[in-house]
C-alpha cells in the first residue's frame, strides 16, 4: 500500500521518519512517480487485527502531530 499526506512531500518523508523513530510498526519511505510516498506491507501471517489497529493509530498520531505543530 502506498500513501501520501496531504499531497505534500516533505511531509509524508516526515511522518515515514516520525513513525520509523516511533517504533510501534516499520514501513518505509518509497517515490512513486517522482512523489514522496509511504510504503505499507502487511504480509506476515503472524500480524494481528490488533497490530493493525494499532499501526494505524501509531501513524495517524504521527501525521496530526505534525499537521498541527
Amino acid at each position: 500500500v502506498l500513501v501520501r499526506f496531504a499531497d505534500d512531500d516533505d511531509l509524508t518523508r516526515a511522518v515515514v521518519a516520525g513513525v520509523q523513530q516511533e517504533g510501534t510498526c516499520w514501513l518505509s519511505g518509497t517515490n512513486w512517480h517522482g512523489m514522496a510516498a509511504m510504503r505499507i506491507s502487511v504480509s506476515n501471517w503472524s500480524t494481528t487485527e490488533d497490530d493493525a489497529r494499532r499501526s494505524v493509530a501509531a501513524i495517524l498520531r504521527v501525521f496530526r502531530g505534525l499537521a498541527v505543530g
